[in-house]
């Protein structure tokens, strides 16, 4: 399937690793050119290098903290001035610090909402007026499976991430008649460092080993297996593309039959 995505113009933040890179990879892999943004310059060149190296695409790397808006600012400016345009913007951010009610103050609270629900408001309102310019545009949020159900020791995305359902929705209708598609991805478990490290954490809590923490993870997912990184990436891809121009407002589950929640 051609997704029709040959030359088009991606910004991609938070893509020096994990989902985010492996979104921005699948997109390069596909003829777009992309911009993608880390907080550590190294990394970001990094990122860029490999996805340029697998991919033989046009890639850029930017530095950036996508939870400060004047750092968001720039980093917009500069990918315009390296792409000369954007065709779709890629909503990706960090967790937010895990922890339940009693762990969490007040400033991991308003971090939280800086880096989860504000970079991607903020994103799209500086991505607008590119899209108008390109005769419209996709906006595509990665989320998280808290959106459906509601995950341990993960308070903020549980509060969070659930508002970006929101913000997908009602933009959906609200920039549909401007030509531009605003969807949101969801993963499961995916094997990335995020991951590894909430594993960890509840070994930590538990007082049991990474490994039996895992296994039991697993034991509760139909695939039987974490998801890769390149699965996600692609299906990813195929949601800023043409092929899905008639999809908006929804949210796609990569999560492996994992999530039981309708």
């Amino acid at each position: 399937m051609d997704l029709g995505l040959q030359g088009k113009r991606a910004l991609v933040t938070a893509a020096s690793g994990g989902l985010g890179y492996a979104v921005a990879e699948a997109l390069a892999a596909e003829g777009a050119r992309v911009a993608l943004c880390s907080r550590d310059a190294g990394r970001a060149a990094a990122a860029a290098e490999r996805i340029a190296a697998s991919t033989g695409g046009d890639v850029h790397a930017i530095e950036a903290d996508v939870a400060d808006p004047a750092s968001l600012e720039a980093l917009f400016e500069a990918a315009l001035r390296a792409l000369g345009g954007l065709d779709v913007l890629v909503n990706n951010a960090g967790g937010p610090p895990p922890g339940g009610f009693l762990d969490l103050d007040e400033t991991q609270w308003a971090r939280g909402f800086e880096l989860t629900l504000m970079s991607a408001v903020r994103g799209i309102r500086l991505a607008l007026p590119s899209f108008a310019a390109a005769g419209g545009g996709r906006v595509l949020t990665i989320m998280s499976s808290s959106v459906k159900q509601a995950l341990p020791n993960l308070l903020l995305s549980n509060v969070y991430r659930p508002a970006l359902v929101g913000l997908t929705k009602s933009l959906a209708i609200e920039l549909g008649p401007r030509n531009v598609q605003v969807v949101g991805i969801a993963p499961g478990r995916i094997a990335t460092q995020r991951t590894d490290e909430l594993d960890r954490a509840a070994a930590a809590r538990s007082g049991r080993s990474f490994d039996a923490v895992r296994a039991d993870s697993l034991a509760t997912m139909p695939a039987g297996r974490l998801g890769h990184p390149a699965e996600f990436g692609r299906v990813g891809a195929f949601l800023c593309s043409s092929a899905a121009a008639y999809v908006s407002g929804s949210v796609v589950l990569v999560d492996g039959g994992s999530i039981r929640a309708l």
